[in-house]
């Protein structure tokens, strides 16, 4: 996927920022058919420091504009976020400049019991460490919480080759996964942190699909 993703990009012309907004939108497109009533509705966007997290941004940018009362929690630190470039961090000023509330999540704290539903957009398919430490956490947290979860391409802690955690994996109600679904999904361990399954579009030519 990170060869199409490139190859998307170099050979065809067509921007990671088209990608990253196509695959935020398809995102929000499920979430708003999962709140019954999208204007009381509180939606906490969680969002890594990667190209995961951008899509996070762009999810939140199209739910703040459809009436949904939405709260970016983020894991790196703005600031110095700002300092640097990219697809992920152009969505970021974006989403200040919409004025979306966006907090530096703080471990110490469960961040969430308020929400209706949860976007997890914090790792993507580049991951391969274990996760530790605060994420995993949070991560742990979510799980228990109970609160309906979507997974923005692949649920955070999931290794997308093999199809099992990476010591702790988020637990989705939905993954919407983009461009197509990824090796490891066919693993039977994986479906139960994959929840539904939906592949979306997200503009790559179907030649290299």
């Amino acid at each position: 996927m990170q060869e199409l993703d490139r190859r998307t990009i170099e050979e065809y012309g067509i921007p990671g920022m088209v990608l990253m907004e196509n695959a935020g939108h398809a995102v929000a497109l499920e979430a708003l058919k999962m709140l019954k009533q999208p204007a009381k509705s509180v939606v906490s966007v969680i969002c890594g420091t990667g190209n995961n997290g951008g899509d996070g941004f762009v999810v939140a940018r199209h739910l703040f504009n459809s009436g949904v009362k939405v709260k970016i929690l983020y894991l790196g630190n703005i600031k110095e976020s700002l300092k640097k470039t990219g697809d992920a961090v152009t969505n970021l000023k974006i989403a200040l400049k919409m004025q979306i509330p966006i907090t530096e999540l703080d471990y110490s704290a469960f961040p969430i019991p308020h929400s209706s539903l949860v976007i997890d957009a914090i790792f993507g398919i580049g991951l391969t460490r274990p996760i530790e430490g605060g994420i995993k956490e949070l991560i742990e947290s979510i799980n228990q919480s109970k609160i309906p979860v979507i997974a923005a391409d692949v649920p955070s802690g999931l290794d997308c080759d093999k199809g099992i955690p990476l010591g702790v994996a988020i637990k989705a109600t939905k993954t919407i996964t983009f461009g197509a679904a990824k090796i490891g999904f066919r693993n039977l361990i994986a479906k139960k942190y994959l929840g539904k399954l939906i592949v979306a579009g997200i503009s790559m030519p179907k030649f290299l699909l």
